[in-house]
């Protein structure tokens, strides 16, 4: 069974979803599986060759990638692939349908809103420290934490809307940051993620190796960590995600559990959190890698 795993792409999440995508290909290379590796940066032509017995592995971050435009191309053409599903990949990468999603099914979020480059300023929440979030991304590209809104960087904020013309204002939640990866609808290890003295969870520290990652989470017991995994999975069912998520959520000091966001392909880099969780739960990257395909034969009912 061939494995064609495609990194890459347009989107400013490119240089990560090549270095996600190499290690996956590694992984499945050491699995025992054939693996072909293809960079959709010129467009889904490509697709028209992919017979139809291999399976896709889309280890692309943004967009084409994770919002459900790729995925829509798998499906026309009736290609078998890892992840969810494209009208659920739309709704997961819009930040702000995630929220009325989550909301509507009882799933506590941040405090937030829609706004506009225009609306922003004149928003109640701008005037208390807030996050600004790019409405569709990932991997923390185009985001930015506002401590006091009174010092407000504005060309940062140019950078949050340069890649979407809406944005989520939510206000900042402080306390305990944690990220629940989720495997078939199971949630994994609880991940604590312990940003760099005087720094934020930002996309340079998110890769850099500053930032701490433990696994498990040791900052709250293990009835918290339950009562977190509980919530990703909800996340997780409530969305209709398929194989795979990973849910980032803030753990307020009263021990309250705030949804942050929900990533159908979380990043898969020797540094990144899912396959950190993965392994603790007994799933180094080969084996992970066998679990993600015994779960895509099954879905397309695929024989041994």
């Amino acid at each position: 069974m061939k494995i064609i795993v495609l990194g890459g792409g347009n989107s400013p999440e490119r240089d990560v979803s090549i270095r996600s995508s190499n290690a996956v290909a590694t992984a499945c290379s050491e699995a025992g599986f054939g693996v072909e590796r293809v960079d959709p940066m010129n467009g889904f032509s490509f697709l028209d060759s992919v017979p139809k017995d291999a399976i896709i592995f889309p280890i692309l971050h943004g967009a084409e990638g994770e919002d459900g435009v790729i995925q829509h191309e798998f499906e026309t053409r009736n290609l078998m692939y890892l992840g969810s599903d494209s009208a659920v990949s739309k709704v997961c990468f819009d930040k702000n349908l995630t929220r009325q999603k989550l909301e509507q099914a009882g799933v506590d979020v941040a405090e937030g809103d829609s706004v506009t480059k225009d609306s922003y300023a004149g928003h109640p929440l701008a005037t208390r420290p807030h996050v600004l979030k790019a409405q569709r991304g990932g991997s923390s590209i185009g985001t930015y934490l506002v401590r006091d809104p009174n010092a407000l960087d504005q060309s940062k904020v140019n950078e949050v809307f340069a890649l979407d013309s809406q944005a989520i204002i939510e206000e900042l939640v402080e306390g305990i940051e944690i990220t629940v990866p989720v495997l078939d609808g199971v949630a994994l290890p609880v991940i604590e993620i312990v940003p760099p003295t005087d720094g934020e969870f930002d996309y340079e520290n998110k890769y850099n190796g500053m930032t701490k990652e433990i696994v498990p989470a040791i900052s709250i017991d293990e009835s918290a960590q339950k009562r977190a995994q509980a919530i990703a999975e909800k996340v997780h069912t409530t969305l209709g995600c398929r194989h795979l998520s990973r849910v980032d959520i803030i753990v307020r000091m009263n021990g309250e559990m705030v949804v942050l966001e929900a990533n159908t392909m979380p990043g898969m880099t020797d540094q990144s959190l899912y396959p950190k969780s993965a392994k603790v739960a007994g799933y180094p990257m080969p084996e992970l890698m066998k679990k993600f395909i015994e779960l895509i034969k099954r879905d397309y009912k695929l024989g041994d």
